[in-house]
């Protein structure tokens, strides 16, 4: 009797860990800067949480607000990789912003901007193997 149940807690220890498999996809926060002052920056927003230092992260956010004119909607993106260099982009194109809005809690985020600081290019990812 002991050991039929030795095993039947062997074969449960074995199939909860099978069920925890699955491809993880490691994507830490990367800030490039270029000399002119445009850049990239991308990273797994999940990885950047549990990051072992206090200065990574990225993300995305959207603001609206109400002027006499009617609703003004910009969005941004902001990213600062493990040796303290930080990216910073904004905008107001609707296809852009409409991007950042599908950003979710394990999303893999991309952007890039130009000189002004104007984001020029935004990517989200949102796949089982970014979940930590």
């Amino acid at each position: 009797m002991r050991m039929n149940q030795l095993l039947a807690v062997g074969v449960l220890a074995l199939s909860s860990s099978i069920a925890m498999a699955g491809r993880v996809q490691l994507a830490p926060v990367i800030v490039t800067l270029n000399a002119d002052g445009s850049g990239s920056a991308n990273g797994n927003m999940a990885q950047a949480r549990a990051a072992a230092n206090d200065v990574e992260y990225i993300g995305c956010g959207v603001r609206k607000s109400a002027t006499s004119n009617g609703v003004i909607t910009f969005a941004f993106c902001q990213a600062a990789d493990a040796a303290g260099n930080t990216a910073y982009c904004y905008t107001d194109n609707a296809e852009l912003v409409d991007a950042i809005k599908s950003v979710a809690d394990y999303s893999f985020v991309t952007f890039s901007w130009n000189t002004e600081d104007q984001c020029r290019l935004i990517g989200v990812s949102t796949q089982s193997f970014y979940i930590p």
